[in-house]
Parts: C-alpha cells; sequence; structure tokens
C-alpha cells in the first residue's frame, strides 16, 4: 500500500515510492528506493520537496501514534495520474536555464546508470522514465534549448551527456515525422539507453585519444550486442529500444554493424538511431578530434551516399534547421554570425548574434539580427578556424545568460 507522508516524517528504512513534485525538482534521477543513507535523508528535507508516497509493503512504515493524536494519511493502491497540461512554447532564452538544469541532472542519472551497471546491477528502464518525460516537455516548449546545451560536452563526459543528447535528438525527429506522442517518449528512451552497451568497454579504450588498432575497433563495435544484451537481462526496456540499441550503427547500403541490415531490413527506430547518434558525435568535441559546426555536419551527412535513409535525414534536417544553433554563417554584408535560435516559419532565416567583420578582419560589437526582419542574408557556412575564431559556442551560450 501506498501513503503520503510530509518530508518531516521520513525516516531511514522507507520505501521511497514517488517525490510529490516534478522530477528536476528533488535530488535524486531515480523515483523509487529504500532510504539508507542520511545523507539522502538530509538531501530530501533540504530540496523544494514537500511531500512523497511511501510504499509501506517495501519499507517502514511511519510510527503508530496514539488514537487521541493520530493523523490520518492519504493512501492508495496506486497513485492518483492527473494528466499535466500539455507544456507550452517557449523562447530559446526562457527555455535554456530549466533545459540547463534537466541536462546536468540528466548527465548525473546517465552516469549513475553506467555505474550500476559495472556493479553487475541490471538496467531498470522505467527509472529513467521522468527523465525521459522532462527532456520532452523540453524539446517541446523549445527544441533548440536542450539539443544545443548538449551538445555542450568535454571529452570527459561525452560518453554520458552524449546519451542525454541523443535522447533530446530521437524526440524531436519522432516529432517531426508525425509519431504519437507514446512513441515520441519511446524514441526518446531508446536515445537514452542505445550506448548503455559502453558501460562493458575498457575505459582506456573507449577514451583513448589517439587512433584504435583494429583489435580495439573490434572491442568497440561489440557494444551495440553488450548494450542489447544488458537490457534483455533487465526491466522495463520495449522492443523498439532494444532494436535502437542493437542496430544504430547499422546503415542502409547494408555496410554497418553488427548485422550488416539494410534500408529494407532496418525498422524506423534504428534509421532515426543512426542519424541521431553520428550527428552528436562529429558536432562534439572527442577525446581524438574537436566537434564540427553544426552546419557543416548536416552537409557532410547529406553527402554519404548508402548512410542514412533519406526520408529520416530529411525530417532530422527539419527538426533542427538547415542552420543549427551554434552554426557559425556569413552574411551579405561579410560580417559573421552565430546561429542563436530558429525562426519557425523558414529555416533559412534564423536569428544571429553578429560579431566579427571579415573585412577587417577583427571583431564587433556583437548584435542580435533576426533575419526574418533584416535585409541581410546568408550567403554561406564558415569555418571558425579560417578567421581565426576559437570561441564561437561563447556568443550563442551568452544569449542564454
Amino acid at each position: 500500500m501506498l501513503k503520503k507522508i510530509p518530508v518531516t516524517e521520513i525516516r531511514l528504512g522507507m520505501h521511497i515510492h514517488a517525490f510529490c513534485g516534478a522530477w528536476i525538482d528533488h535530488p535524486f534521477w531515480r523515483n523509487r528506493f529504500v532510504l539508507k543513507d542520511p545523507k539522502d535523508l538530509t538531501l530530501i528535507r533540504n530540496s523544494v520537496i514537500r511531500e512523497v508516497w511511501i510504499n509501506i509493503d517495501l519499507g517502514l512504515d511511519v510510527p503508530a501514534q496514539p488514537e487521541s493524536a493520530a493523523v490520518t494519511y492519504e493512501t492508495a493502491a496506486e497513485i492518483p495520474v492527473e494528466a499535466p497540461p500539455p507544456p507550452e512554447k517557449t523562447s530559446f532564452a526562457d527555455e535554456v536555464k530549466r533545459a540547463g538544469r534537466i541536462v546536468g541532472k540528466g548527465k548525473e542519472a546517465v552516469l549513475s546508470m553506467f555505474q550500476e551497471v559495472r556493479m553487475g546491477k541490471a538496467i531498470e528502464a522505467e527509472a529513467a522514465a521522468p527523465l525521459v518525460e522532462e527532456i520532452s516537455d523540453s524539446v517541446l516548449r523549445n527544441p533548440g534549448a536542450l539539443i544545443s546545451l548538449a551538445r555542450l560536452k568535454t571529452a570527459d563526459d561525452y560518453t554520458y551527456m552524449h546519451s542525454v543528447a541523443v535522447c533530446a535528438l530521437m524526440i524531436a525527429l519522432a516529432r517531426q515525422l508525425g509519431l504519437s506522442e507514446e512513441e515520441v517518449r519511446e524514441a526518446g528512451m531508446a536515445g537514452l539507453l542505445h550506448d548503455m552497451g559502453k558501460a562493458m568497454i575498457p575505459p582506456e579504450i573507449l577514451n583513448k585519444p589517439g587512433r584504435l588498432t583494429d583489435a580495439e575497433f573490434d572491442i568497440i563495435k561489440s557494444h551495440p550486442a553488450e548494450g542489447h544484451r544488458l537490457l534483455e537481462e533487465g526491466s522495463g526496456a520495449s522492443a523498439a529500444v532494444k532494436d535502437v540499441c542493437l542496430h544504430h550503427h547499422e546503415k542502409i547500403d547494408g555496410t554497418g554493424y553488427p548485422k550488416n541490415l539494410t534500408g529494407d531490413t532496418m525498422s524506423l527506430f534504428a534509421k532515426m538511431g543512426a542519424v541521431c547518434d553520428v550527428y552528436d558525435a562529429i558536432t562534439s568535441n572527442r577525446p581524438y578530434k574537436d566537434g564540427w559546426d553544426p552546419a557543416e555536419s548536416l552537409q557532410r551527412m547529406a553527402s554519404w551516399k548508402g548512410h542514412f535513409d533519406p526520408t529520416v535525414f530529411q525530417a532530422f534536417v527539419k527538426s533542427l534547421g538547415i542552420y543549427p544553433i551554434g552554426s557559425l554563417v556569413r552574411l551579405e554584408s561579410g560580417k559573421l554570425g552565430v546561429v542563436v535560435e530558429q525562426n519557425p516559419q523558414t529555416l533559412l532565416k534564423p536569428r544571429l548574434k553578429v560579431f566579427f567583420s571579415t573585412k577587417s578582419r577583427s571583431y564587433i560589437a556583437p548584435q542580435v539580427v533576426d533575419l526574418a526582419k533584416s535585409a541581410e542574408k546568408i550567403v554561406a557556412r564558415e569555418d571558425a578556424e579560417k578567421w581565426g575564431i576559437t570561441d564561437v559556442n561563447r556568443f550563442w551560450v551568452a544569449e542564454t545568460q
């Protein structure tokens, strides 16, 4: 039986079933666990959460009280479900701070999942559902905010942040393809768990800064099958989630791995996973290379014949924009700007932070330009290195502060 109690009455040995509040507002990535650590008790009481549901069949109950002072608690076999209102669209600037909290807590969640797998614990996919829900809601409010922040990762935290980023990319792509909201969340879960097999790869190989040997690459290539095995041995992962885990490195021309599937034998979700996984990989800083510009990455991916399903890839481009946030572009005036927000009406006229003159080859006072309201036009994407620019990201990130 479930019982709702104030956080002031929580004690060690109770089984926390759910927190009464948003997932992002409580200090744990899991919702259900037995409270064993006094530090966790302190974290709960110091959070904004004021009530929790406990499961008295799996842990301690509140102490019995004299009848004269007995308190009546709300009880239930299952927590009453109230459908929350759909998230309202917001601007990039309004969404980005919340998105930053989700990305940070999401990275911690994936790190915890990896650590648990390495300790021999089974994956409980359902425990990650609240994180997927938060990411899904954020992407619905403003797709660019969380997706762009998740791309900003260091080489050290790449593996964990990559899972968060691919989750968000899969959600945005699923909506662009017109999938149901249930399928959207399933796609998000698939993105979040697609690389769990990397928990079984030796860190010295996974994080090697130089070129892998053939033997090392063979070990890396085992991660889809290892991840699929882990999901099979765990609980809560759907067939589609397992499919993406096993087949996100397949290519439609049959040259991928581990099964050499083709466009005719790959599922839609696997085709989606292949696109989202590659995009985040090539736009992120890795132990052995710096990430590519987002617009350049889409252009390169479009040239890889036989790699991606054309319909899925076209939908992916539409979900991000031809010039995704963070892209460096040159205007007709010769000024350079970085994309800070998309224009929902036209992919060719985003908002830019203009900050560099190619004519004087020098920085200029940053200025936000909305191309939908300006005579300026983008004439090309640009290579930051060509102009000696090493800090492109700080201009669009500054827009988020």
